[in-house]
């Protein structure tokens, strides 16, 4: 085969042994306040990029990118990265780190050092969320991005095991709760597989899993978000009670949670893990039809 028409090298990605190094060079110790936990397997980088679908028109933006394991496997084959750190001094290294391993895509980049959690706008406007999130904001994150950005399309995000089997529960699971309802307010979710604890450093004590978000049009209702989502978390204050109980006090009193329930076409002796999103919403704009109270 002729030099021309070999195919091209795949992306120079971190090695387990790049990851250290970086570390050592900037002083890096990884913290648990804000749940550093680097990756230091290529293959596992490169199987996020694959299960998250974006391509060459993408805006990503990655929280938490870290020392850039993911950041290296994305900027090959998207538009831009957008990556969103908290870690002054992580924020800082990015920049270099992908000059020195992919020169050729450091134009692709853009650093925002900050706390994701008080990002309210970015430039350019991402298309995607793909992120190795810490354990300890994963559900805010992931919920508050689909709120904050529209142009978010698709989610693909690494989260705890446990957390990851609690967002993309279906009703009636013994997982599914308050943010698997409010996933679902925004998004199409499945869980898009497992992670061994092994391809971090350092090694957490959890496995994790991969969470895979479609947003789509949440459900027709006369009622807010903000009204839906404080049904579902008054449903689930007291989880074991029927919802007629449970509801009290959002809907003013029992008597009046039944009459929502009822219009709503629920069996007041429902419990909230046996309702869908769509339920939800139904319930939230029954409540607003009730007279008042009195």
């Amino acid at each position: 085969m002729p030099a021309d028409d070999q195919p091209p090298a795949p992306p120079a990605l971190l090695t387990a042994s790049a990851v250290r190094d970086l570390a050592t060079r900037h002083g890096i110790r990884p913290t648990k306040q804000w749940g550093q936990n680097f990756v230091v397997d290529a293959n596992t980088v490169r199987r996020i990029v694959r299960l998250a679908g974006v391509g060459a028109e993408d805006v990503v933006v990655e929280v938490g990118p870290g020392l850039g394991s993911l950041t290296l496997a994305l900027l090959p084959v998207v538009r831009a990265v957008v990556a969103v750190e908290i870690d002054p001094t992580l924020a800082a290294a990015l920049p270099g780190t992908v000059g020195a391993v992919q020169p050729e895509h450091s134009e692709r980049l853009t650093v925002v050092q900050a706390d994701a959690m008080s990002v309210t706008s970015l430039d350019p406007a991402p298309t995607a969320l793909v992120a190795n999130l810490p354990y300890n904001v994963s559900v805010p994150v992931v919920l508050s991005f689909l709120e904050r950005f529209p142009s978010i399309d698709r989610v693909l995000v690494m989260v705890q095991l446990e957390v990851a089997e609690r967002l993309a529960a279906p009703p009636g699971n013994k997982t599914y709760g308050v943010p698997s309802l409010k996933a679902a307010w925004w998004a199409s979710v499945r869980l898009a597989g497992t992670v061994p604890r092994s391809v971090f450093w350092p090694v957490p004590n959890v496995d994790s899993g991969l969470v895979s978000l479609v947003r789509r049009e949440p459900p027709t209702t006369s009622a807010s978000r903000a009204e839906v989502f404080a049904a579902v978390d008054a449903a689930f204050a007291q989880r074991r009670k029927t919802l007629r109980a449970a509801l009290a006090g959002w809907a003013g009193s029992a008597e009046r949670a039944e009459a929502a329930l009822r219009a709503s076409g629920i069996d007041p002796r429902t419990r909230g893990e046996q309702l869908d999103i769509t339920a939800f919403a139904a319930l939230a704009a029954a409540r607003r039809e009730l007279p008042p109270p009195g």
